[in-house]
């Protein structure tokens, strides 16, 4: 088994060594790109040091089975055919292909199957809110067609990357110190603050990001009838977002059901005791793989509602596990 990481000096370059050596991921050689900047750079994985190629156009990708890409959408698309010209399944954490027809968009715990169906050697990594949500989506679906999804989501520093995350850090210490703090990599301050503003905003005045919920929702879950109404909302939380859900089902589900459902579905573990005040937050998520549930109750203005709150780490579930979790799936499950 060959396996290739693009853009490995990225934070989730760098939380794919670690989830590949966590889930014992199969790996005879290990190859490593990054940008020029980058490249010569040494990282060690499972006692072995690696040097960092410089991605190019050229045939560095001979032999590899998975690529793991996160680079950005621009390099994704111009090094696509580079990356699986001889046969490797490029799997994509960024936006460059998630809704092209011929790019299944895969959540393993919901749409696997999708996987085997990549024309182009090309598997999409979904949003990181969008893949926490759709775990939690697909139990309750499976019980009664959900007709409707409203989503807030608080989401931590790490969804703008490893300098975003620095930048939140700085910014406290600058405050304490009496300092202007720096703002680099955020429209405004994010320390003591919250911003409802991620990624640029369209037509429409949702942004980017809020669009990404409601076309990729409906991809991976098969539901074009689905309608999903998002508001996106930066948070200051170094790692891990989190979701607040209002769904609407053709029939009324229980909370009871819900709950069944829930702690049986793979990938969600339910912390729901509010009487003893246990419910998910990010400081707990952070570092950890699943995406966790609580808060669930009835919406008292819709009969066929439920509420609940999510939360997920964004660098490892949102990002590069779920990655890792597509190729998992693709070896549990060969096709001839």
């Amino acid at each position: 088994m060959k396996v290739a990481i693009v853009g490995v000096s990225g934070a989730v370059g760098q939380e794919f060594l670690r989830v590949l050596d966590e889930q014992n991921f199969p790996i005879d050689e290990l190859v490593l790109f990054g940008s020029s900047r980058s490249a010569g750079k040494v990282y060690t994985f499972r006692g072995k040091d690696y040097e960092v190629k410089e991605l190019r156009d050229n045939d560095d990708f001979k032999g590899v089975d998975f690529a793991f890409v996160s680079a950005g959408a621009g390099v994704s698309r111009q090094y696509a055919d580079t990356i699986t010209r001889h046969g490797a399944i490029m799997i994509d954490n960024s936006s460059a292909f998630r809704m092209d027809a011929d790019v299944p968009l895969v959540v393993p715990e919901v749409n696997g199957e999708d996987a085997f169906d990549a024309p182009r050697g090309i598997i999409a990594n979904p949003n990181c809110t969008t893949i926490i949500m759709v775990v939690a989506l697909k139990p309750l679906n499976d019980i009664s067609p959900i007709k409707r999804v409203h989503v807030a989501t608080y989401q931590a520093a790490s969804g703008a990357g490893a300098v975003a995350m620095e930048e939140l850090v700085k910014q406290y210490a600058e405050i304490a110190e009496g300092k202007e703090p720096t703002v680099e990599k955020f429209a405004y301050q994010l320390a003591y603050n919250l911003i409802p503003h991620i990624d640029v905003f369209t037509d429409n005045d949702y942004t980017k990001e809020e669009m990404k919920m409601y076309h990729e929702t409906k991809k991976i879950m098969h539901a074009p009838y689905m309608d999903v109404s998002a508001s996106c909302i930066r948070v200051p939380v170094l790692r891990a977002h989190s979701e607040a859900v209002w769904i609407e089902t053709e029939r009324p589900i229980s909370v009871e059901e819900a709950r069944k459902a829930f702690e049986n579905a793979e990938g969600l573990v339910v912390v729901d005791e509010p009487a003893s005040k246990k419910y998910p937050m990010p400081l707990d998520a952070a570092g950890t793989d699943p995406v966790y549930a609580g808060r669930l109750r009835k919406d008292l203005t819709n009969h066929n509602g439920l509420t609940f709150w999510l939360v997920g780490d964004q660098i490892k579930k949102g990002a590069a596990l779920n990655a890792v979790q597509i190729a998992q799936y693709m070896l549990a499950h060969p096709r001839n």
